[in-house]
């Protein structure tokens, strides 16, 4: 993860407070009110929810969006529970996408780590998904369609992104659910906690890519 994403992701958030804020003070309405609208929909809002995040990768919808509202309207339970479907979701069509489309999807080869990650992840598919979920330092779409393109085994594929994304799933879900609260301790905790796991990643953004082989040399470390 570079500075310049770094920086876009506390934009991103600083927008999407912002929002929530002016929504809240200029229309008079509550969180409470806003999760009773949603509610009133039953077993159809998780279900819509749940299907735009799956369509993501086709449509590129900003599923961090949806993340925050998901963790906004329901809390931290069942949210959390519906983004990790919702986000399964979306690894699953990004990876069929990427078994059955190839390089026409995504043009592998202009990155500088193509090569490397082709053979790696053919024969360490668990792990490098999972380290690579836990600290992306690839996107969630290009891992997936990655993995796809590898032909990762799909019993490994799952496990790994769901094990992987429980963290940052908990991040957004703790984030959304304190801006619904209006609790401005829970809502600077969660900030901070947000900021610390892009900080995180950032860090150890080249000792995993030197761990994976996916140094900007290409360079085949895991032997030496």
């Amino acid at each position: 993860m570079k500075l310049k994403v770094i920086l876009r992701s506390l934009l991103f958030l600083t927008v999407f407070i912002g929002i929530a804020w002016y929504a809240r003070s200029q229309f008079d309405v509550s969180a409470e009110q806003i999760r009773s609208y949603i509610l009133s929909f039953g077993i159809w809002g998780p279900l819509v929810f749940m299907f735009l995040y799956t369509i993501g990768p086709i449509v590129v919808f900003p599923t961090s969006i949806l993340s925050l509202g998901a963790a906004y309207a329901y809390g931290i339970w069942p949210g959390m529970p519906y983004i990790i479907v919702g986000a399964t979701g979306a690894a699953i069509t990004g990876y069929v996408m990427g078994r059955f489309f190839g390089d026409s999807v995504v043009k592998f080869g202009e990155f500088k780590w193509s090569e490397t990650i082709y053979e790696r992840m053919k024969e360490r598919g668990f792990f490098y998904v999972l380290i690579l979920r836990l600290i992306p330092v690839i996107g969630f779409d290009i891992l997936s369609y990655s993995a796809g393109v590898t032909r990762v085994n799909f019993r490994a594929f799952i496990p790994a992104t769901v094990i992987g994304m429980i963290p940052g799933t908990f991040v957004y879900s703790f984030l959304g659910s304190s801006l619904a609260t209006g609790n401005r301790t829970m809502i600077m905790s969660a900030i901070g906690l947000f900021i610390a796991m892009l900080l995180v990643t950032f860090i150890f953004r080249k000792q995993v890519k030197k761990l994976l082989g996916l140094d900007e040399k290409g360079e085949d470390r895991s032997d030496k």
